[in-house]
């Protein structure tokens, strides 16, 4: 058997040509034997999964204190667009000693930062609170006259009394008659059964 024979010039190049070939070859090597979540980093993002741009979170509210005749006086946070009386029901209602002839406009739209501020009853000797208004004899255009009633719910109180034999608990107006939680709020300090 005869074993090839270099040419001149054989050992110039594998002096010059091997190291670039051991290189390419350690490098393959590298990239196939790489953890791929480090390969995984140092590769950009393709195009089409480019972040979205960033855009300001919605505020989560309106900051609201509720301070004067109310059950719980403090800070509330409220949604956006809600009325004064939601604010009020959020801090437990009217307090007993309230003056219902002088509440805020229950109607109002609430802003960041405002004080709703419910008056609380004089303290003098001949002033008398209000009868509470039975809510199994009172008529319709007396609950009508109750802060938080509407017609539509007066009428809604008679019919249920008339078909159900009467109420049993004032959170019955919610329960059966559909009287919406922050009204019932506020009518409860003004009915009993």
């Amino acid at each position: 058997m005869d074993w090839p024979r270099l040419t001149p010039g054989w050992g110039r190049l594998l002096l010059f040509g091997v190291p670039p070939l051991l290189a390419t070859a350690a490098l393959g090597a590298a990239f196939l034997f790489l953890p791929a979540s480090s390969s995984a980093a140092a590769a950009p993002p393709p195009a089409a999964e480019a972040a979205p741009p960033l855009v300001a979170p919605a505020t989560p509210g309106l900051l609201v204190h509720v301070s004067g005749g109310v059950v719980h006086p403090g800070l509330y946070r409220m949604m956006r667009g809600e009325r004064v009386y939601a604010a009020i029901a959020a801090a437990g209602g009217l307090s007993a000693d309230a003056d219902p002839d002088r509440v805020p406009d229950l109607a109002g739209v609430l802003r960041d930062g405002e004080q709703v501020k419910v008056p609380i009853l004089a303290r003098t000797a001949g002033r008398a609170r209000a009868p509470l208004v039975d809510l199994n004899s009172a008529t319709a255009d007396e609950l009508a006259a109750v802060p938080g009633f509407t017609p539509e719910i007066a009428d809604g109180a008679i019919s249920y009394r008339t078909n159900f034999g009467g109420f049993q608990k004032t959170s019955e107006l919610v329960s059966a008659v559909g009287m919406d939680p922050a009204a019932f709020a506020i009518a409860k300090r003004y009915v009993h059964v």
